[in-house]
């Protein structure tokens, strides 16, 4: 089974990826997001305010909740914490993606599922 990163990036339609630098900012809390991204290579940090709330690891996908919510509003601020390579999806690649691999939406649920579960074992 394909990590769900890589999956992203199969069916990305731009056939380049997106580099950032460590400290770069990837997507701010508010913002309309109209992509969600596959993380090839690096770390992500997720802040609400001035706190990280999880950390994304290489194969792993986030920016999701923005496409899938009625305001496509951003809930966090995505920062490379290390040097980092992404695929990416719109809205329209995402449910071709999801229509096409049906394994996918789940890798998909399932990455959400645990970052609300480890957000609710802290309370």
């Amino acid at each position: 089974m394909l990590e769900p990163a890589k999956t992203v990036h199969i069916y990305q339609k731009e056939p380049g990826i997106k580099e950032f630098s460590k400290g770069e900012v990837i997507f701010t809390s508010g913002e309309i997001g109209t992509v969600m991204y596959g993380l090839l290579e690096g770390v992500v940090e997720l802040f609400v305010g001035d706190k990280v709330v999880e950390t994304i690891e290489t194969g792993d996908v986030f920016g999701e909740g923005a496409l899938v919510h009625e305001s496509h509003q951003r809930a966090t601020t995505a920062v490379a914490k290390t040097n980092c390579k992404v695929a990416y999806l719109d809205k329209d690649r995402f449910l071709f993606a999801v229509h096409e691999t049906p394994v996918f939406a789940l890798e998909v649920m399932r990455s959400y599922s645990n970052r609300l579960r480890r957000l609710k074992s802290q309370y």
